[in-house]
Parts: structure tokens; C-alpha cells; sequence
């Protein structure tokens, strides 16, 4: 069955970023001059989704109101001339069907995702996490749907991380079954460096089976007395085919200040309107550091 539809969760708090989130969503936050969140639905759209649904919370209506209409910003730029700009604003609100769920309160990745039930039904759907872009020239979720067209199951997007980060992810006990793709026999929430079954982690992009709602209905609080999605994942490889797929590109986790910052330096030096300048700055930057 084709998937069709995408989740996104975006209920958390933004802990990592206080006191900006105190105030907006950290989807909200932008590299250059997008919020994160678009970059998202950007690379779903771009991978054919037709339908997203966005798990947010009661902080989190300034998303709604990025994604919809602007009559009043739409009618002053339409009086200026400002016939680009008004052409980019409202393309936001046209680029793809976006629907809301709450989740009342924080109870994890699972649970959030589980908050997605009825928008997704009985069919696949896609699982886009807002901490991770990813830049790549075949957009990310589009090569996970490619192995998905051919494997069936369940696909999460993975790639290795350096020793010291396999605590911070969801790690793979994989076996290799072709160069990139991996059959899942079990998965380890955020294990300590010596006891990972490998460095494959689960870098935000999954596509999943409707199985899994029955499982997450089920799961128990885990880590952080949250309801995890990587325990439902556990359960759901006893039953059904899970692999991981080593997807192509960089990937930022723009929920971390580094990553963030790594982010928006790299994504202003692809910008032809900034890149000049802005390389010319970082060399003076360095040189006076030196």
C-alpha cells in the first residue's frame, strides 16, 4: 500500500532551548529565515506525502498559525508590489493538507505518535521527528519509502554515530543483509558506549506499519517514565520485518545548540544571497582568533 500520510510530533516543551521556547515552539525556531518545521514538511511533500498531521500541544499554536492563511501580511505586501514575497507566504499555506492532534500532555515519542491514530487509520505512514534535518540530494524520506516499495515492513532511517553518541539514540542489533540495509532483530534505547549492540542509530525517519498502534496502546512507561516508541519498535520486530536503512546525507540535530549552530552556518554558505559575505566574515572571524 502506498504511504500517503505523515506524523509529525511537535509537542514537546524545547527544554534544550530555554528561555527562547519559553515564549515559541522550538519548531518555530529558524535557520536563516525558515522555521525548522518547514524544512520538514518540505522533505515530505517533496517524498509525495500528501497528508500531514501534526502532534502538538497547548503551547503550540503559533505552528497552526504559520501554516494558514495571512490576510492581513498577504494584503499589505500585495499594496506595496512586494509580488515575491507575497508569492513565498502564501505558498506556505498551499504546499500541502496539514492537519492538528494534541497531545494533553508530555508522555513521550510513543505517545505522541500513538495521538496520530485515527488521522493515519489502517495504512503505513511516515514518522518525521522536527529535531532532524536532513540535506541530501534525493530527499530523505523519499529513499526510506524506495526501500520500503521493495522490502515491505517497516523502514527506520539510520546511520552510525561516533562511539560516545550511541547513548543519545536508539541503537540497532542488526544483521547486515545488503551494503546500506539491515534486518532488525532487536533495539536498545539509548545504551552506554560498551554495552551497544552497534553504532546503527535511528535518526529521526521511520516508516511503519499500523501495527504498531496496537503495541503503543499497550506499552508501558519506559526511560524517563515516558511511553517510548523504541519499545514498541521491540515488540513490533518480534511480529513484523523491520530494517534499517543507511540513508544518504547530512544529517543536523537542530534540537541540540551545536547542531543547531552547525546548521545555520552551513545552510547560510548554500545561500547565494549570503554566502559571499558571509564566508568573508568567518575568515576574518578566524583569522582575529588567531
Amino acid at each position: 500500500m502506498q504511504v500517503r500520510k505523515a506524523v509529525i510530533p511537535a509537542a514537546g516543551v524545547g527544554v534544550r532551548f530555554l528561555p527562547a521556547t519559553k515564549g515559541q515552539p522550538k519548531e518555530m525556531l529558524p535557520i536563516i529565515d525558515k522555521p525548522t518545521i518547514q524544512y520538514i514538511i518540505e522533505e515530505a511533500v517533496d517524498s509525495g506525502i500528501e497528508d500531514v498531521v501534526i502532534v502538538t500541544s497547548r503551547y503550540k499554536k503559533a505552528i497552526e498559525d504559520y501554516f494558514d492563511y495571512s490576510p492581513g501580511l498577504e494584503l499589505f505586501l500585495r499594496r506595496k508590489g512586494k509580488l515575491d514575497l507575497l508569492e513565498m507566504v502564501t505558498s506556505i499555506s498551499q504546499m500541502v493538507e496539514i492537519h492538528y492532534v494534541r497531545q494533553k500532555e508530555p508522555r513521550g515519542l510513543g505517545h505522541a505518535v500513538y495521538c496520530a491514530r485515527k488521522f493515519v487509520g489502517r495504512e503505513p505512514f511516515a514518522v518525521l521527528l522536527g529535531d532532524d534535518i536532513v540535506r541530501s540530494r534525493v530527499p530523505c524520506l523519499q529513499q526510506l519509502l524506495e526501500a520500503y516499495n521493495e522490502l515491505g515492513g517497516n523502514i527506520l532511517g539510520v546511520q552510525e554515530v561516533p562511539p560516545e553518541d550511541v547513548s543519545k539514540y536508539g541503537i540497532l542489533d542488526a544483521v547486515e543483509i545488503r551494503p546500506g540495509v539491515y534486518r532488525v532483530r532487536d533495539l536498545v534505547e539509548k545504551p552506554a558506549p560498551n554495552e551497544a549492540p552497534s553504532r546503527l542509530a535511528i535518526l529521526g525517519r521511520y516508516v511503519l506499519q499500523p501495527r504498531i498502534f496496537d503495541l503503543l496502546e499497550r506499552t508501558p512507561p519506559g526511560a524517563g517514565g515516558e511511553i517510548q516508541l523504541t519499545d514498541a519498535l521491540r515488540a513490533l520486530c518480534r511480529e513484523e520485518p523491520i530494517y534499517g536503512y543507511v540513508f544518504k546525507g547530512r544529517r543536523y540535530d537542530v534540537g541540540d545548540k551545536l547542531g543547531y549552530l552547525k546548521a545555520t552556518v552551513e545552510f547560510a554558505l548554500d545561500r547565494e544571497d549570503l554566502a559571499e559575505d558571509f564566508r568573508a566574515y568567518l575568515r576574518k572571524l578566524v583569522g582575529n582568533a588567531l
